[in-house]
């Protein structure tokens, strides 16, 4: 099977190097059956890699141990989906996996559109061809997953990391590689329109689905991934700025810009150039995002391990791409000019182009502090640690003005609002968030966690604006149709289905957004228990039966027995464990155990334990909201499934809604619907304050009230762990690490000293040697970067926007010959706008 899997390795680079010459030499001869040639080599591309996976999947079920990639990654006991899941498991197989999969979706990209774009689809051809074969180049000749021991072969498999021994494991690395690989298709079409010359808006309405899509799984693939880390690493929370998360993080947020930006493009003729920029970097950045994981150059539970080697042929690889793409580019720059100017900054062109920038700004800041450990080992020898306080710092407020204007798009007209316009539409929303926020105020929710009060505003804001615009919409087409109100909105819905696809999706950020600010409010404990006693937290008690030991094949299991109550009610039993998987004892799994509700999860996890006395440590965290994560994200899949719906399942749909198959809706009409904007007020009200209730009890359940508080909840939020967690020691996993109660003592019989914060931090930095102690680097030196850069980034793309919307809006002056003509087409391009934006589809 080994020598199988490499010759059909081999066989694929010749076919992708001959599919991308072929192409190439038959575009500039003109020649038929030479670019024919070309997209049958990418079709037997696809077929060739299939076998390969094939073949490399059945030796991980035979347990071919004489490949070394299936000895360290697999295991004779483990079940069969966590032997086919290590195809993905290891860095050589992971590569492969990502050119199988780009081979998979290059070859129906090109089968779709074999008959349409016919001038750019050989150097499209080209372009993923030369992406497949510098991968394939890699695989061969450096990180062969077919390479087989020389000598003696083991009998036994390694087995897969424990920790990836997990169900969410088994589709988060698929989903992401999806969304990575799939950015591939816009940019290779990018690139087709750029070398060919053909620079219409062809290559968009070709990419618009490919790029949702992988948008898509680009999004389902970090959900999973916080789902992973929330319940298999066991410290409470889901989202720690991991810089392999954030590698595919990075992407999403260049996406995002451009699927808005794309918009103005098809409706107004603006920003060509800033979309050839949008879809570059967004596939310069999946590469990076495969970089970052592969070449060691981050330090990360999910990081493969360092690779020199590796790391320099993906330094060349995206100085090609940068230098390639934006040459191209550059000498295509007087064929890119916009055929439209921004009218006014009050028009949704302005508030995309802010959109962008906070995007663009985000991708940056995120990028940069991933790499800062980085720079700073190369600049000053010392590998300095940037962690949650930094990113927060940041990202807390971009998130929540992103939040404010995925609420004030949909609420300004193309081109120019008027004054009227925006009382008219502005109303509900504001009034719905201004009586959130004097709720939530009135019930007591402390200022000092501003953001999440702002979040919880802006959610109502976001949603009186989505409400509105269902409402207005259904209302006028019940009007001019006659029909039921379920019919209208289904027709609708079907008739412009890209704008309330949209609005759904931005309907699951918005409840995403509740989960996180829901975190502002959770709260923690820790308890060493005997059998038989109780513990109280908030409005729970739990009551520590006995621990159990338990075998298979594969693993020993240690489990805590639990009961949990509320204000006396049993809710059920939790039984938090610790696995130990005999291939790789050291390497224990938290098992955790979680009671979940809409308002609030409680969870358990189980640190050291004694099974003498059958004592058992604890630790207890409520996370208020968080599951109104995962339930946005289910949001954001169907609004997704609404914008992706073909013609052929809308026809049977539209005629059963009786929806006429062609023709607008006018869905945009400014039809007056003040009770439907009341009840979304006072529905959104009711659900913040139910909702806030149990979390706001948990957070005050929390306070100690204790000197030296406000400096203590610092410090144990600055200083990491050093048990190898790399969590700070207010969010170690690690129950009774050792180092987590040292390092607590310390912090608090210095506290106790008298000793100040900057005394704390100095001690702690002498005793380890360096500020690889702090989640966070020093404000001083090179260390300054972190904290400056971003600023100065933010300023000059301030600026730049501004010069950029100056010349947008400077008007060239209009012919005193054709007066009339001007105005005449000035005039039908109002009308156009009005009907597209009714359309919107």
């Amino acid at each position: 099977m080994a020598a199988f899997g490499t010759f059909t390795l081999l066989i694929a680079l010749i076919v992708a190097t001959y599919g991308g010459v072929a192409s190439v030499v038959g575009a500039r001869r003109r020649s038929l059956r030479l670019i024919e040639s070309g997209r049958a080599a990418a079709y037997a591309l696809a077929a060739i890699l299939s076998l390969t996976s094939v073949a490399i999947v059945y030796a991980f079920v035979t347990h071919d141990y004489s490949i070394k990639y299936v000895q360290r990654y697999s295991d004779a006991s483990s079940p069969l989906f966590y032997k086919i899941t290590a195809y993905w498991g290891g860095l050589d197989g992971s590569i492969l996996w990502w050119v199988f999969l780009l081979s998979v979706f290059s070859a129906i990209a090109i089968y779709s559109n074999r008959h349409r774009h016919k001038e750019i689809m050989p150097y499209v051809v080209a372009t993923l061809m030369g992406i497949a074969d510098f991968f394939l180049f890699i695989i061969v000749f450096h990180k062969n997953p077919f390479d087989t021991f020389l000598t003696q072969v083991p009998t036994t498999g390694e087995g897969l990391n424990p920790i990836l021994q997990n169900a969410y494991m088994v589709t988060h690395p698929p989903s992401l590689y999806t969304g990575l690989v799939g950015m591939s298709i816009p940019y290779a079409f990018a690139m087709g329109a750029l070398i060919s010359g053909h620079l219409d808006d062809a290559w968009i309405a070709a990419v618009r689905k490919w790029t949702l899509l992988a948008w898509f799984f680009l999004a389902q693939g970090l959900t999973l991934g916080m789902l992973w880390a929330y319940e298999e690493l066991g410290w409470g929370g889901f989202w720690a700025w991991d810089p392999v998360e954030n590698a595919g993080f990075i992407p999403w947020l260049t996406g995002t810009a451009f699927l808005h930006s794309v918009m103005i493009q098809e409706r107004r003729g603006m920003l060509k150039i800033w979309n050839f920029t949008l879809v570059i970097l967004t596939f310069l950045l999946t590469i990076v995002a495969t970089f970052l994981t592969r070449s060691g150059v981050v330090e990360s539970v999910h990081a493969f391990g360092k690779d020199p080697k590796l790391a320099m042929m993906f330094g060349i690889f995206m100085a090609t791409i940068v230098v390639v793409s934006f040459g191209f580019m550059i000498a295509r720059l007087p064929e890119l000019r916009s055929r439209a100017r921004l009218d006014s900054w009050l028009s949704r062109e302005a508030a995309f182009l802010v959109n962008n920038w906070i995007l663009l700004f985000a991708a940056f800041f995120v990028l940069f502090a991933t790499l800062f450990p980085t720079l700073s080992e190369a600049v000053t020898g010392q590998r300095i640690r940037v962690g949650e306080p930094v990113f927060n710092r940041w990202m807390v407020p971009i998130g929540i003005v992103l939040l404010f204007l995925t609420g004030v798009g949909p609420l300004i007209a193309w081109r120019k609002a008027t004054p009227s316009h925006l009382r008219y539409q502005f109303t509900w929303p504001v009034t719905a968030a201004v009586t959130t926020l004097v709720t939530l105020i009135a019930l007591g929710y402390s200022l000092q966690h501003w953001a999440a009060i702002s979040c919880f505003s802006l959610c109502a804001f976001v949603t009186g604006t989505i409400v509105q615009e269902f409402a207005r919409g259904a209302s006028v087409r019940k009007r001019n149709t006659g029909s039921d109100v379920v019919t209208a909105l289904l027709g609708m819905v079907l008739r412009g289905r890209r704008r309330y696809g949209g609005y759904v999706v931005h309907m699951g950020i918005v409840f995403m957004f509740l989960g996180w600010a829901g975190q502002s409010y959770k709260s923690e404990a820790e308890t060493n228990m005997v059998p038989g006693a109780e513990f109280s937290i908030g409005k729970y008690v739990i009551k520590y039966s006995r621990l159990t030991h338990e075998e298979d094949r594969q693993k020993e299991m240690v489990t805590g027995e639990l009961m949990l109550f509320k204000e006396g009610k049993e809710l059920g039993r939790l039984r938090p464990a610790k696995w130990f998987f005999q291939k790789k004892p050291g390497e224990p799994t938290t098992e955790v155990a979680i009671h979940r509700s809409p308002v609030e999860d409680f969870y358990v996890t189980l640190g050291n334990y004694d099974f003498t006395e059958g004592t058992a440590a604890l630790k207890v965290v409520i996370n208020p909201l968080v599951d109104w994560i995962w339930f946005g994200f289910m949001m954001l899949a169907i609004g997704t499934g609404i914008t992706l719906l073909p013609e052929a399942v809308l026809v049977p749909l539209a005629a059963r809604a009786g929806v006429a198959p062609v023709g607008p809706t006018g869905a945009a009409g400014h039809a007056r619907s003040a009770d439907s904007g009341l009840a979304t007020l006072l529905v959104f009200v009711g659900a913040a304050a139910v909702l806030l209730g149990g979390a706001r009890t948990a957070y005050a359940a929390e306070s100690p009230g204790r000197g030296h508080e406000a400096d203590r909840q610092f410090l144990m939020s600055n200083i990491v762990c050093m048990c190898g967690c790399l969590r700070p020691l207010n969010d170690c996993g690690m129950i009774n690490c050792g180092k987590h109660e040292a390092e607590t003592a310390k912090v608090d019989e210095l506290l106790g000293q008298g000793k100040s914060r900057d005394e704390i931090v100095a001690s702690f930095i002498a005793e380890y040697g360096g500020q690889h102690i702090l989640t966070a680097p020093l404000d001083k030196g090179f260390n300054r970067l972190v904290w400056a850069l971003p600023y100065g980034f933010g300023i000059a793309g301030v600026g730049a926007l501004a010069v950029g919307a100056w010349r947008f809006a400077k008007r060239a002056p209009v012919s005193e010959v054709a007066p009339t003509v001007a105005k005449a087409e000035t005039e039908l391009e109002d009308r156009l706008d009005d009907e597209l934006d009714r359309i919107d589809s």
